[in-house]
């Protein structure tokens, strides 16, 4: 990540640096050329200062400003000051990773981001960012990262990261430059409150991406956040992340359809969620348990085409908006129902008219 070698490659490579009284160079010329062949400078631009030299060549770009130490982890900046960026920025900085800057054009997301994250600098364009750190993170929204990476041009030793669950690290390729590295990090987070997702990183899987080096630094970042992190096969990114959305926005929506027939019965909220919440858990404990097929109970696992009937007619009636979810749901359930043995082909058969029924 260090886009300078340490002291001990630099003793290795030009061993007279570290010698106090070294021999005369017989070709101080022809050991220039091999340092330069190798990407060392000896005598690279003052820190805070941005050598330019030949734009046509990115690996001749040298990027003096900010380093880490060895085994040290790298500067990190964040693009992006919402609920993903800023909860990262606070769980990387307590876990003792450099936050050096943050960048985001609403100011107030950008200035709370800073109160969380002491010495974090800020800045409104991205493009300012890159001056600051080693490692970029991009925590926007998935249909901003293809034309926010087309603006950004990396230095040789930097790398950039996006949070995306759908995109993969070729989003990222129009950052690249010589001696660069792209990758994902997807935490398997909701992040509804900065805290209560700091919290749940602890325990969360992140699904990585990037070359051997680069996921193993994202590995050892995910560790370091108390998350366990994997890599997933070429290909299969938005399956997963389609899961994910299931197990998350899914979720909710199923539990803003229980809530609203909840208030048929006459139950608030907080009452549908004490009562269903903890069904919905025992539920969960059961899957874990047995598997998900032989964790399904209820009428369509006995072929109770009356019970199905019954709460067709009242979804219609009281909570219309819920009634293609239940629907959807319980299709899926006779498939498991029949697929187990527990459900006779007749018995699905009837309860399939039933849903098919308009009315």
């Amino acid at each position: 990540m260090r886009a300078w070698p340490d002291p001990d490659e630099l003793a290795r490579l030009v061993p007279d640096a570290a010698d106090a009284h070294p021999d005369p160079d017989p070709d101080p010329d022809a050991t220039m050329r091999e340092l330069r062949d190798r990407g060392i400078d000896l005598d690279p631009p003052p820190p805070g200062q941005h050598r330019h030299g030949d734009e046509t060549h990115a690996s001749d770009h040298a990027h003096p400003h900010v380093h880490s130490g060895p085994g040290e982890p790298p500067v990190v900046g964040i693009v992006g000051a919402g609920a993903v960026g800023t909860a990262l920025g606070v769980a990387l900085a307590r876990a003792g990773w450099p936050v050096g800057a943050v960048a985001s054009r609403d100011a107030a997301r950008r200035e709370r981001f800073r109160s969380l994250v002491p010495g974090a600098r800020g800045f409104a364009e991205a493009t300012a960012l890159l001056d600051e750190v080693e490692l970029v993170i991009l925590a926007v929204p998935d249909d901003v990262i293809p034309s926010l990476a087309s603006q950004l041009r990396m230095y040789s030793g930097q790398a950039m990261i996006h949070t995306s669950g759908a995109l993969g690290a070729e989003a990222l390729a129009p950052a690249m430059a010589a001696g660069t590295q792209v990758g994902a990090f997807h935490p398997l987070v909701a992040f509804a409150d900065t805290e209560l997702a700091v919290v749940a990183l602890h325990g969360a899987t992140v699904a990585i991406e990037g070359d051997d080096q680069l996921a193993d630094l994202l590995a050892g970042m995910a560790e370091a956040l108390g998350a366990q992190a994997v890599r997933l096969a070429p290909g299969t990114k938005a399956a997963y992340h389609a899961a994910a959305v299931l197990a998350a926005g899914g979720f909710i929506a199923l539990l803003d359809a229980i809530a609203e027939l909840g208030r048929v019965a006459g139950l608030d909220e907080a009452g549908s969620l004490a009562i269903y919440g903890r069904l919905a858990e025992q539920t969960l404990a059961n899957a874990r348990a047995l598997g998900i097929a032989q964790a399904l109970t209820g009428p369509m696992t006995r072929g109770d085409v009356g019970t199905l009937e019954r709460h067709l007619a009242t979804l219609r009636e009281h909570a219309p908006a819920s009634l293609a979810l239940y629907a959807a749901a319980a299709e899926r359930e006779i498939a498991i129902a029949e697929g187990r043995g527990a459900l006779a082909p007749q018995a699905a058969a009837a309860m399939r008219a039933s849903l098919a029924r308009p009315d």
